[in-house]
């Protein structure tokens, strides 16, 4: 695995490397997203695993490489938990993630044999390897060359796997026949990311 350290943005070149697919991931200040917690780390990991972890621009979030690459609809961009990563990516660099295919949501659909669904328990099943999630817990917001090894390695972990187990997901929801009601769910996820940057964060749904 090979990874690649970026402050502000990706180069264009790296932006127009990458072809059909990208797996995607976000580390943040914390988890309440826009209204207390900040943006400070961004994963992708390309069809043949190079990993780039970007920093952006603490001020202006501008990184118009990196954007183009999110708002490509021929480009797939493959997250676990997107509800997160969608918004953070969407709120700070003011664009559009367009084209995803969400390995939380695709597992509760067709992995009803379990209760566990983070990514841990997909890589796993899938990849047959174990993660450590100990650095989950971490100061991001630090500059990036700050970070130690394993610090990069953790953040490189959560999107190094996901093409993979997109892959088998996929396949599953083919077989059980639910691909339909999957995109329905991709297609909501707007909503349940604007719900969420309003302050709805229950389940509207609920009696």
């Amino acid at each position: 695995m090979k990874i690649t350290k970026l402050k502000e943005d990706i180069s264009s070149e790296i932006a127009t490397s990458f072809k059909n697919s990208i797996a995607i991931d976000t580390e943040a200040t914390g988890l309440q997203i826009p209204e207390r917690d900040k943006l400070s780390l961004i994963q992708i990991c390309d069809e043949k695993g190079n990993v780039y972890i970007i920093q952006p621009n603490k001020k202006s979030y501008n990184a118009p490489n990196l954007v183009s690459v999110l708002e490509n609809d021929r480009i797939l961009k493959i997250g676990h938990f997107l509800r997160f990563d969608k918004s953070a990516l969407e709120f700070f660099l003011k664009c559009k993630v367009k084209n995803i295919f969400d390995t939380k949501i695709a597992s509760k659909i067709v992995r009803t044999y379990t209760d566990s669904h983070g990514l841990k328990n997909l890589v796993q099943e899938f990849c047959n390897k174990s993660l450590d999630k100990r650095q989950g817990s971490s100061d991001w917001n630090k500059d990036i060359n700050e970070l130690s090894e394993k610090q990069l390695e953790y953040a490189a972990n959560d999107v190094v796997y996901l093409h993979k187990i997109k892959e088998d997901l996929e396949k599953m929801l083919i077989r059980e026949k639910r691909m339909d009601i999957f995109k329905k769910c991709l297609v909501f996820l707007d909503t349940r990311v604007a719900l969420d940057q309003n302050g709805f964060k229950f389940d509207i749904f609920e009696h």
